[in-house]
């Protein structure tokens, strides 16, 4: 197995359960796309991961709905916000909604140049588990 690199940055999570599945890290200081596989026979997630790089106007489109999130959730945690108000439901966020047609096919069609990786979680110490950087936890990655 090959060795992990330094944790990294994990800039959008668009997806958890039971750890990260799907998002938006620095692999090798370079902004890529992670989705977690599944193993359909075992109905269950792997640890394993396929990574692509993504492009600068795709990660601004991920940054800028994450922006979107971070903001609701501030409420959300606050008790101002209910999850019925979260912009993922459609039709209450425009933009989101907007950005959320744009990034759909980037999400789901994995190129063929992915490479396979692992990834170990790093849990940052701070307050809010959501901010601007992004989620509090960073990427330990090993490509194989």
């Amino acid at each position: 197995m090959n060795k992990f690199g330094p944790p990294e940055m994990v800039l959008v999570e668009n997806e958890w359960y039971d750890g990260p599945r799907a998002g938006v890290a620095d692999v090798g200081g370079i902004p890529h796309r992670f989705k977690s596989l599944f193993d359909e026979a075992e109905d269950e997630y792997l640890s394993t991961y396929v990574i692509w790089p993504i492009g600068k106007s795709e990660l601004d489109q991920e940054v800028e709905q994450w922006q979107i999130f971070v903001e609701w959730n501030a409420l959300f945690e606050s008790g101002k916000a209910s999850t019925e108000s979260h912009p993922g439901h459609g039709s209450l966020n425009a933009r989101w909604d907007e950005l959320e047609a744009l990034l759909r096919p980037c999400r789901s069609e994995v190129p063929p140049t992915a490479k396979t990786a692992n990834a170990e979680l790093h849990h940052c110490d701070r307050e809010a588990r959501y901010t601007a950087s992004g989620p509090a936890y960073r990427l330990s990655w090993s490509i194989q």
